[in-house]
């Protein structure tokens, strides 16, 4: 079954991944815009872009374990899906600026004294060179210097999922689940981390 997977996969265009993140994040507006998300539209508009770009950053994660212990691979995706990733933190980030604090000296103010926001900020500041390099020019240009840099990707998803549990007050599942989904992954990619180190 995974190998009829596989080959069917070899036909599908990488492309599809970010019609399919352009398509899901104009509905959210659209949806946002139209009334449709209930009574604080802004607000969950900014939690639904930031949770499609964690659950897309998870994901990105576990393309690696889902090769290595099913068989299935989906490598060819994973640079559109981490680049569809990083453009929902970027609307994320852009609904929250932009519409709910809505002044520039409010937004200076809430990234220094909100830590959740302090957490959410030094991700996206470790998601935006990895979204500059990922084509094939700068793989060229960094050479073995590419992959050390994007080993950043995984205290990146990392500090994602905790701005997400530290965000929501009081033990709620949902952050947990995708804290503990994170976790889990980034547990599986530690030894071959370690053992690409020591070979180093």
């Amino acid at each position: 079954m995974i190998p009829g997977i596989n080959q069917a996969l070899r036909h599908v265009p990488t492309w599809i991944v970010y019609l399919g993140g352009l398509a899901w994040a104009t509905i959210l507006f659209w949806q946002g815009a139209t009334g449709q998300l209930g009574v604080d539209p802004v607000k969950a508009l900014e939690h639904h872009y930031g949770q499609a770009a964690l659950i897309l950053l998870i994901a990105g994660l576990a393309v690696t374990p889902l090769r290595r212990l099913a068989g299935l691979n989906l490598l060819r995706f994973r640079r559109a899906i981490g680049l569809t990733a990083v453009f929902f933190v970027l609307c994320h980030v852009l609904v929250w600026a932009a519409l709910d604090v809505q002044a520039l000296s409010r937004v200076w103010a809430d990234i220094v004294k909100r830590p959740y926001i302090t957490v959410g900020m030094i991700a996206l500041a470790l998601l935006l060179p990895l979204a500059a390099t990922s084509n094939n020019r700068s793989v060229r240009r960094l050479g073995p210097n590419w992959r050390k840099l994007h080993r950043l990707t995984y205290p990146a998803v990392f500090l994602a999922a905790v701005h997400f549990v530290m965000l929501r007050k009081g033990i709620q599942i949902e952050p947990l689940v995708y804290a503990a989904g994170c976790v889990l992954l980034l547990g599986l990619r530690l030894p071959g981390i370690v053992a690409r180190k020591r070979s180093a």
